[in-house]
């Protein structure tokens, strides 16, 4: 017999299984020794009342043994297969790779990056020296932005697919089990390289191909129908090509654009990281109880509609740090992260107001680049606040609510450094009035959060892409090119870990039922373009 139950326990006792069966027992009013076994479905924090609780949605049998919390995936060989080519390796990519295996097909994973070992000598130059590499850092390489920023990975996009099958497959390959039970789930950045190198060594062992510093430059077209793509030093031909190259990828849509392949501009959101004490969110958060050392660093959700712009928290990172997140020279971009134990001194997240097309008016005249122009305009503004270099230009959040000059500002996490600088003069004032209410009223909702400890860093510009590639909603292909995917953040349909992984397995299977067609099995206009290189 199997009986749902609530459990509320101290957060001393809620990893004690005595103390869950017995809790257990007394809930549902049977003798702790009729229990045979107890698997916890769901855990969070309630920190609102008198004294915190960890609140346990669990399964109790009584007569059988609980089950374990997932099945291992089995996958098979694909050597020999029909194949299909897979541009990124972020999370979208690499768990489109996973589903290509499972339908029986070899995939062909292209990265502009370095392999998520080699990678971490390029982060330390950006951090220490202020050096961008254009095709390794934080954005890109093997695993994706989501590899060194964080791994955080709550999601709303319960509908898009199976997230818990996502999860399963992260602890499949060394992500501790927790995560398939916590209410906000989270790797950090000093466990998630291990398992992406996991990752990629089930899709070697299983016959497909990734291939690292290789930068796609091209792609391989019949008429409307695409055949492979190009890169600098060969071609790799697929009837079916899943572009998942996220939302940095720039010269992507430019490669698109060339090719006259429609594209579309996208709203998408644009702010600051504001950085906090940790200490002082924790008393926020758990009022006396913030120095109990079982209580995780505290964390925050925070947003609102002010002068009809979402102003939202985005990312938040406790006791973390920020990172440099510039994928050219010459434009400042900042990110948060924070590794498993979050237990650095600082809180940061991005505080952000969306962005449409009345405020990049004035770019019109670049079309579906609209967007993507205005995110380069604020991105260079910042870079030279900062003097030409990736230091911040900031303010305390006090000062920067009243319009003057910091004249010093706090100790930040930020390697780079921060410098005093009027931040509104980097936003522009829509931007700027939009976050000045956002943190005035989140100022009354927490308490103690409007401070002049807290500092804003601008800027934070990379939430989401600021282009959509088309797909049928059916197909997932691009309406005009037949064998083309666009999947994941970089084509406009996801935002973070587990949605971006959910959108490549999905449009994975989409590909999987893609027959071996010849050209002109549908009837489109074509391109008259066979093959394009940049």
């Amino acid at each position: 017999m199997v009986q749902p139950v609530t459990l509320r326990l101290q957060p001393a006792l809620s990893q004690n299984e005595d103390a869950q069966i017995r809790s257990a027992a007394q809930a549902l009013k049977c003798d702790p020794g009729d229990i045979t076994g107890i698997r916890i479905i769901r855990r969070s924090l309630d920190a609102r009342g008198k004294s915190p609780v960890v609140v346990l949605q669990a399964e109790v049998f009584c007569g059988e043994s609980a089950p374990g919390l997932f099945a291992p995936v089995v996958f098979n060989q694909v050597t020999g297969k029909k194949s299909a080519v897979i541009v990124g390796s972020g999370p979208a990519g690499l768990f489109a790779a996973l589903e290509l295996i499972r339908h029986n097909i070899r995939p062909i994973v292209l990265e502009r990056g370095k392999d998520v070992t080699t990678r971490r000598y390029d982060l330390k130059i950006i951090n220490q020296e202020g050096i961008c590499n254009p095709d390794s850092n934080y954005c890109f390489g093997e695993g994706g932005a989501g590899t060194y920023s964080d791994g955080k990975l709550y999601t709303r996009a319960t509908k898009r697919g199976n997230v818990r099958d996502i999860l399963s497959l992260l602890v499949q390959h060394g992500a501790t089990p927790d995560i398939l039970i916590d209410a906000h789930p989270h790797i950090g950045s000093n466990r998630l390289p291990k398992i992406i190198a996991a990752i990629r060594r089930t899709i070697l062992s299983c016959g497909g191909e990734i291939h690292f510093n290789t930068r796609v430059t091209g792609l391989v077209l019949t008429g409307n129908q695409i055949r492979g793509v190009t890169t600098r030093t060969r071609e790799f031909a697929a009837p079916a090509v899943i572009l998942a190259t996220g939302h940095s990828a720039r010269d992507i849509y430019f490669l698109l654009d060339g090719l006259g392949i429609r594209l579309t501009a996208k709203p998408y959101a644009m702010g600051v990281r504001v950085e906090h004490p940790q200490t002082m969110i924790n008393a926020i958060q758990y009022g006396r109880h913030a120095g109990d050392p079982l209580l995780p660093a505290a964390s925050y959700t925070l947003s609102g509609q002010f002068g009809g712009a979402g102003v939202y928290s985005f990312c938040m990172c406790p006791g973390g740090m920020l990172v440099p997140a510039a994928t050219a020279p010459g434009e400042l971009v900042l990110n948060g992260m924070s590794n498993a134990a979050r237990n650095l001194s600082c809180a940061n997240a991005g505080m952000v107001v969306t962005v449409d097309e009345a405020l990049w008016q004035h770019h019109q005249r670049r079309r579906h680049f609209a967007g993507l122009a205005f995110q380069q305009e604020i991105e260079a503004k910042a870079f030279a606040a900062g003097g030409n270099t990736l230091a911040a230009p900031a303010q305390r959040l006090t000062d920067f609510l009243a319009d003057r000059v910091s004249p010093t500002l706090p100790a930040t996490s930020y390697i780079p450094g921060a410098v005093s600088y009027p931040v509104r003069d980097v936003l522009g004032p829509g931007i700027t009035q939009a976050l000045k209410q956002g943190f005035t009223a989140f100022g009354k909702k927490m308490r103690g959060y409007v401070t002049d400890q807290a500092q804003v860093l601008a800027v934070e510009s990379r939430t989401s892409s600021p282009v959509r590639i088309p797909r049928d909603p059916v197909t997932r292909m691009h309406p005009d090119i037949e064998g083309l995917f666009p999947a994941g953040e970089g084509a406009g349909y996801s935002g973070g870990i587990i949605s971006s992984a959910l959108d490549g397995q999905i449009t994975a299977r989409a590909a999987a039922c893609l027959p071996v067609s010849t050209p002109g099995n549908i009837s489109r206009k074509p391109l008259g373009i066979n093959r394009t290189g940049r």
